[in-house]
């Protein structure tokens, strides 16, 4: 017969290996001396960047993202833990983060990964700086129409200086 409390532990464990498996990125987070409405009001900021917050022991944890082989994010876990799990966009998430650890003194983020690369605090930092994906693709998109629209440009320019002189010719 299993005792209830490692069910719950198994059950936890699982819950944990399987968000970092199945999302494209995760962020771990320690929350020490940070009030339950001041994370409640994190979680509906997550809520709507399409993120969910997990609350798990940090020894339950850190063995689940150890299997899940995250050996160097599993080394970050410590103190009272949250996890963040998503496969929205990771630029709108950390902001999110980032800007709650400003406010919030206990609230800091320790770690996390993204699409399998394992993040540091400074990396994650450094992609809430990044605008938003559609903001990158618009922009990447631009890069490469510029070439074939300035050749449009030349390409029509000697027509419309002909028509330019024939018309003054007139």
């Amino acid at each position: 017969m299993i005792k209830v409390g490692t069910l719950y532990r198994q059950k936890m464990a699982s819950a944990v290996k399987e968000g970092v498996t199945s999302k494209s990125s995760t962020f771990v987070v320690s929350y020490r001396g940070v009030s339950s409405a001041k994370m409640n009001t994190l979680r509906k900021d997550l809520k709507r960047k399409k993120a969910e917050v997990l609350i798990s022991k940090s020894s339950v944890a850190r063995i689940a993202i150890k299997e899940a082989n995250y050996e160097t994010l599993a080394g970050a876990i410590e103190g009272q833990l949250a996890l963040i799990l998503s496969n929205a966009d990771a630029s709108e998430v950390t902001k999110v983060l980032v800007k709650f650890a400003k406010e919030q003194q206990g609230f800091i983020v320790r770690g996390g990964v993204l699409d399998g690369n394992v993040l540091s605090a400074d990396q994650i930092q450094a992609i809430s700086e990044l605008p938003p994906r559609e903001v990158l693709l618009a922009k990447l998109l631009g890069t490469l129409t510029a070439p074939m629209s300035q050749l449009v440009g030349v390409l029509s320019a000697t027509p419309r200086n002909l028509l330019s002189v024939l018309s003054q010719k007139k």
